[in-house]
């Protein structure tokens, strides 16, 4: 999760694609600068002690044995040296590499001449060459530290032949130098060891990173997916984690990480102070805004100071999915039953036509059998409209030129329902619009609210006037049709209740007209609304996703 961020307007991160990508090797960038850094401060630091061990307080005069004046003279030229290499680490030039074998070399040339200036190898100045090798090995390839501490040996082995040149049996002991040289070899591959042992510690802590940075990911991308609102909030009741839908249903477009929240929503944070134990499954209900959000509390432990998590659902998406589950049962029911139904109804119906015929009929007989007739109607509409619920998600998009689409429809229900161009007209403010749906599920949608339309959509004896605008919306210019009437238009009231099933203000619907037509929509990824038209009448409005 992350914990500690300021969120603004969040997006569903994108779904991690390097999740057990290998981890970059980090030898192929060793030695870091870092590393150079504390090789620098380290050779200062030595620098510092041998300007002090060479120092008029530190050295006896009276020895004889250290030569002072070339001492100084060596680090008057090795000082600036150290100095350059610090120089070179701030410009990032030469080389990584480079910087650290050209630092070696003069450190290895600068121990060896002190040590010679202080008497030989009997001053124990010898060790500085040790540090040196070891120092080569920990930062470098294990072939290049023991080149190191061949170097060292050399120079070792140099001093003292030039000593015994020069006659000082003081100074000169092989058997000294040959055992510093084997030291110098065995520091050489030890430090090497050690340095294998880092680079490996390290290429597994840089493969742990990235899968931790890949599982931080994946919980992100996962968490801002829900559609359920999640909220985190510590002891203190300060959020620490709100997902995209929380956001949406809360009304906020950010937060912040440490935010108290009763800032973002002071009707949850009071209802939170409220709680001491986890909710019912069902959650709680609580009135947010305009809107009945489904609040469920989950303790993160036995205590306050532990923290809760939220999860929060819009009620009226619940009882949406508690409908869905109803209505799916329902469909499943009269689909296993619908020729059960229609066998006895189709028998029924043509014996009822078939008696109209008789001539031994009186008035009232035939009234009786308009009746029959008429209900028996009914119930195939009420029958053949249900089913419809079971195959809405049947469904084969195409692509579909609206205008074109829209003058063929409107050409075919002028003629199904005899209407003339004024009853059914077209607005064509946007020319070639071209979207991806279903043809059938666009027919019968446009269809239902058409002849929705002409049974609502009339003025006492005026004739029902249908408008069928095409245009696209000032946004994001997404494809609309709007269906217009000009009728008394819907309550308001009732205008919540039109898209729910079996609602009908009338003895002859079936209430499941405008509910079909929104499932259908929403099946091909269509919004369909209602506004009141003006000066009056309603609007239906079909909005094309994408």
């Amino acid at each position: 999760m992350n914990m500690g961020r300021t969120q603004e307007d969040p997006n569903p991160p994108a779904a991690p694609g390097a999740t057990g990508a290998p981890a970059p090797d980090p030898g192929a960038r060793y030695p870091t600068w870092g590393a150079l850094r504390w090789l620098l401060v380290f050779r200062m630091l030595i620098l510092c002690g041998l300007i002090l061990v060479f120092s008029p307080a530190v050295v006896d005069p009276a020895t004889g044995r250290v030569d002072t004046r070339f001492a100084w003279s060596i680090l008057l030229v090795y000082a600036p040296l150290v100095l350059l290499g610090g120089l070179s680490l701030a410009n990032r030039w030469p080389h990584r590499i480079q910087q650290v074998q050209i630092g070696i070399f003069v450190d290895i040339l600068a121990y060896t001449l002190l040590m010679h200036a202080a008497g030989g190898i009997a001053s124990g100045l010898g060790i500085l060459l040790a540090v040196a090798v070891a120092a080569a090995a920990l930062m470098m390839e294990g072939r290049l530290s023991l080149l190191f501490a061949a170097l060292a040996s050399l120079a070792i082995f140099a001093q003292q032949i030039y000593s015994a040149m020069q006659g000082d049996a003081h100074a000169t002991s092989f058997t000294q130098a040959g055992l510093l040289g084997l030291l110098f070899f065995m520091v050489a591959l030890m430090s090497h060891v050690l340095y294998r042992r880092v680079r490996s510690a390290e290429a597994l802590a840089a493969r742990r990173k990235v899968d931790i940075d890949d599982l931080s990911k994946l919980n992100d991308f996962i968490i801002q997916s829900i559609g359920t609102g999640i909220l985190v909030a510590d002891g203190e009741r300060r959020l620490r984690l709100l997902n995209r839908a929380a956001l949406d249903l809360l009304g906020a477009k950010r937060f912040n990480t440490g935010a108290a929240l009763s800032d973002l929503s002071p009707e949850l944070g009071a209802w939170l102070a409220t709680q001491v134990r986890p909710s019912p499954p069902n959650g709680r209900l609580i009135h947010i805004g305009d809107r009945e959000i489904r609040v469920s509390l989950k303790l993160l432990g036995d205590y306050r100071a532990s923290g809760v998590i939220l999860y929060l659902r819009d009620n009226r998406e619940v009882a949406r999915e508690a409908q869905q589950i109803k209505l799916a049962s329902l469909g499943t029911l009269t689909a296993s039953i619908a020729h059960n139904i229609r066998n006895p109804l189709s028998a029924m119906t043509h014996a009822s036509q078939l008696l109209t015929e008789s001539p031994g009929l009186t008035d009232d007989d035939h009234h009786l059998l308009e009746i029959v007739r008429r209900n028996g109607a009914r119930i195939e509409e009420t029958v053949h409209s249900v089913l419809q619920l079971s195959s809405r998600n049947q469904r084969q998009p195409s692509p579909i030129d609206l205008a074109v689409w829209l003058e063929e429809f409107a050409a075919e229900f002028r003629e199904r329902h005899q209407l003339n161009e004024n009853a059914l007209q077209l607005a064509f403010d946007a020319d070639a619009i071209a979207v991806e749906a279903d043809p059938r599920h666009l027919h019968q949608i446009l269809a239902n609210l058409c002849e929705n339309a002409l049974i609502h959509g009339r003025q006492d004896a005026q004739p029902a006037r249908i408008l069928i605008r095409l245009d696209r919306t000032g946004d994001l210019g997404e494809a609309l049709i709007e269906i217009i009437d000009a009728g008394p238009g819907i309550d308001a009231a009732t205008v919540n209740e039109i898209f729910n099933p079996f609602y009908t203000t009338t003895s002859k619907g079936t209430g499941l007209g405008l509910y079909i037509a929104r499932e259908l929509a929403e099946s091909n990824g269509i919004r369909l609304t209602y506004a009141p038209a003006k000066p009056q009448g309603s609007c239906f409005r079909l909005v094309f996703s994408g």
